[in-house]
C-alpha cells in the first residue's frame, strides 16, 4: 500500500485550508497513495485558542468532515483527516477529533486526542486544556487489511499508548501534528522513529510545516518511518508530500528477526 503523509501552512481561514487539503489529496492520488494522512488542525489555526470554538462541528455533520467523506470517495482513498475541532458536552471545550474515512467516503473511526500540550519557556506558551476536552480511549481499524493505529501531536511523548495499540499489533501507526519549532527541532524526529522501532511497525506524521499568519512557527518535517526506524520519505517545510510503499513483508521480517514484541513482560 503506498501511503503519503501532506504538509501544510494552514491559515485562519477555513475554506482556503480546505481547498489546500483537497488540492495536496489529489496530487497523492494521481501519484498513486490509497492512503493519506493529514495534519492536526489542516483546518484552522487561529490567531486564539478559543477561535476554534466557533468552528467546532457536531459529530457527522459540517462542511470540514463532508469535505473529507466527499475527498475520499471521489479518488477512493483512505483519508486520515488530521484533526478538526468537534462539540463536546462542555460548552467551553471540544475535542480534538481524528476522523479516518474509507474509499466509500464513510467515517471508519475516529480518535479524540487524549493527551493535551502544555509548555511554556519563558517566550512562548501553550495550554491546550484551555479549550480542549481530552480524550480517554485508545482507537484503532482496519484500512484495507491492515491495522492502523490512531494518535495525535503530543500523545508522541507517551509512549504506553502506543503500547495499548499494540494489541493485536499494528502495521502503520498515524501522528498527525502540529509542533512547534521548538520543541520539533529537539525531539520530533527521535521519538517518531522510536515509536517506529518499539512497535516494530509503519509510522506516518503529517505535519504542520512553516510560519503561519498567526504568528506561530511549525516544525514540519512530515514524514514516514520503518519498523526499522528508517526514513522512508519527508517533507522538509512548507506545503508538500512525503510518500512511500507500506510493505507487510517488511513488517514480518522485522519482528521475525527481532521478535522484541513477543519478549515484553511489563504490561
Amino acid at each position: 500500500m503506498w501511503i503519503a503523509a501532506l504538509q501544510t501552512v494552514a491559515t485562519p481561514d477555513v475554506e482556503r485550508n480546505l481547498e489546500t487539503a483537497r488540492r495536496l489529496m489529489a496530487q497523492a492520488a494521481r501519484d498513486g497513495a490509497q492512503l493519506v494522512v493529514l495534519p492536526e488542525y489542516f483546518c484552522f489555526m487561529g490567531h486564539h485558542d478559543r477561535d476554534k470554538l466557533a468552528l467546532a462541528e457536531v459529530p457527522g455533520e459540517g462542511p470540514i468532515q463532508a469535505m473529507l467523506a466527499e475527498t475520499a470517495r471521489r479518488h477512493a482513498i483512505w483519508v486520515v483527516g488530521g484533526t478538526l475541532p468537534l462539540r463536546s458536552e462542555q460548552a467551553d471545550r471540544v475535542f480534538n477529533a481524528s476522523c479516518v474515512y474509507s474509499p466509500e467516503g464513510v467515517l471508519a473511526a475516529r480518535y479524540d486526542k487524549v493527551h493535551l500540550f502544555r509548555y511554556d519557556n519563558g517566550r512562548e506558551s501553550y495550554d491546550e486544556g484551555r479549550v480542549l476536552q481530552a480524550g480517554q480511549l485508545p482507537q484503532a481499524c482496519e484500512v484495507g487489511g491492515l491495522r492502523l493505529g490512531l494518535s495525535v501531536c503530543y500523545d508522541l511523548r507517551f509512549p504506553e499508548l502506543y503500547r495499548a495499540l499494540m494489541t493485536p499489533p499494528c502495521d502503520l501507526i498515524a501522528v498527525p501534528s502540529a509542533f512547534t519549532h521548538t520543541t520539533g527541532r529537539a525531539h520530533w524526529e527521535v521519538l517518531l522513529r522510536a515509536r517506529a522501532i518499539e512497535n516494530q511497525c509503519y509510522v506516518i506524521a503529517a505535519a504542520q510545516g512553516g510560519l503561519h499568519e498567526n504568528g506561530r512557527r511549525t516544525w514540519g518535517h512530515s514524514l514516514i518511518v520503518d519498523p526499522w526506524g528508517e526514513v522512508l520519505a519527508m517533507v522538509e517545510e512548507g506545503e508538500g508530500v512525503a510518500m512511500a510503499q507500506l510493505d507487510p513483508k517488511r513488517i514480518a521480517e522485522v519482528r521475525a528477526q527481532l521478535p522484541a514484541l513477543t519478549h515484553r513482560r511489563l504490561c
